[in-house]
């Protein structure tokens, strides 16, 4: 088990304490935790890359932490009233949606690259949210514009990973 796995696994047991720090009200907590979670997200990957730490384990452990911090953030932020329903199930049916795409392509021996683009706008409309709720922020414009800008940019992403598990999938089957 290397460092950088550890502190993945570190992020992973963070997601319930975040988790109860929204739906209980300590966004101030919530806050300060998903800051935690994101910098040590680029010390595993700093440590990993250059000093030459990566595993087979790093590689699947640090998307599944990350998917799990973002699902479970925009559920309790729902749950909390802080973000509409309509984009925390948008956000979850992709997440989903790319989690099954990427574990069907690795059972059939096609392993599919997952792309972080669209997690960026997720994770900086999380922390907005939590600073606004836990500061009070008036971030009520930019957090408006940054919710039609993940929605859009989930429905780009849904449609970009549909299109290119398909390809990804048929190459298989002409491969063989």
């Amino acid at each position: 088990m290397s460092i950088p796995n550890l502190i993945t696994l570190g992020r992973i047991l963070l997601v319930p304490i975040v988790v109860w720090a929204i739906t209980t009200g300590g966004m101030r907590i919530a806050f300060i935790l998903f800051l935690v979670a994101g910098i040590s997200d680029g010390v595993d990957g700093f440590l990993a890359k250059h000093f030459h730490m990566r595993s087979e384990l790093g590689a699947l452990l640090d998307p599944l932490a990350d998917k799990a911090l973002i699902v479970s953030i925009y559920i309790a932020l729902g749950i909390a009233g802080a973000l509409p329903i309509a984009l925390v199930i948008l956000v979850v049916s992709r997440d989903i949606m790319i989690v099954s795409a990427f574990m069907l392509s690795w059972l059939v021996g096609k392993p599919l690259p997952v792309s972080k683009a669209n997690t960026v706008a997720q994770i900086v409309l999380a922390t907005l949210v939590l600073a606004q709720r836990g500061f009070g922020f008036d971030f009520e414009l930019l957090s408006r514009l940054l919710m039609a800008l993940v929605a859009v940019l989930t429905l780009l992403s849904i449609a970009f990973y549909l299109a290119e598990w398909v390809r990804h999938m048929n190459s298989f089957g002409a491969g063989h």
